[in-house]
Formats: structure tokens, sequence, C-alpha cells
């Protein structure tokens, strides 16, 4: 779906800022505590996003985790992914990356780059 974005981010705050964010830019965000979270709503056919935003440090399936899964499977694997962290050690394969704390600017032009459908907020 077109400029849906889903935020897989353990910290409340953080999940609803970004989500607050995305949806003043014009997306349509959808949130998930963790990559365990995230897989099951992928799977059961109840979020088709067409960008996920992930946070690498979370409890029960962390963003690795989570990434190696997706990629496994053919369905999932096509979905864009850009690494939101402060310790990104750069191993896990994503189409993006954004620093914590990130400036809103940077995360909605990587967000519009890789997830068409939003307003331009400049």
């Amino acid at each position: 779906m077109a400029g849906t974005v889903m935020v897989v981010e353990d910290d409340v705050c953080v999940r609803e800022l970004v989500m607050e964010i995305l949806g003043a830019g014009g997306f349509t965000a959808v949130g998930a505590r963790n990559g365990q979270e995230a897989l099951q709503h992928l799977r059961q056919g109840l979020i088709q996003p067409a960008l996920i935003l992930l946070d690498l440090m979370m409890p029960v399936m962390d963003g690795r985790q989570f990434r190696a899964e997706q990629l496994e499977d053919p369905r999932l694997a096509r979905i864009p992914v850009v690494v939101m962290s402060a310790s990104d050690d750069g191993e896990v394969r994503a189409e993006g990356r954004v620093a914590k704390p990130f400036e809103l600017q940077a995360l909605l032009d990587v967000v519009s780059r890789l997830a068409p459908g939003g307003a331009t907020v400049h």
C-alpha cells in the first residue's frame, strides 16, 4: 500500500513520535513493539507497508533477527527497510539508515524517497 509505513520500535515514545511525524507528512503509519509483533502482522496480511522503519535493539525479537526472517520470506523480502538506530553497525542489509537521534526532515526525506505517497513537507 503506497504511503503506508510500519514503525518497528520498542520505545513507545519514539514509536508514537515517529508515527505522528509520518502522519503530518501525509503517510499512514502503523506501529509494532518488536520484530516478532511486526512479523505476525505482516504474515497475517494485516499490514502491507511500502516501507519498514526498524529499530535494531528491541526485546523479544531484535531488528537483526526480524530482518533475517523478513528476507527469508518471499512475500515480505521485497518490502524496503530503513534502520533507525543509535548503534547501527552496518551489518544489517537495509535500503536506508537514519541515526538516532534523528532530524525530522532527514527522516521524512528517506521515507519519501523509499515510500512515495506522502505529502512533501519542508
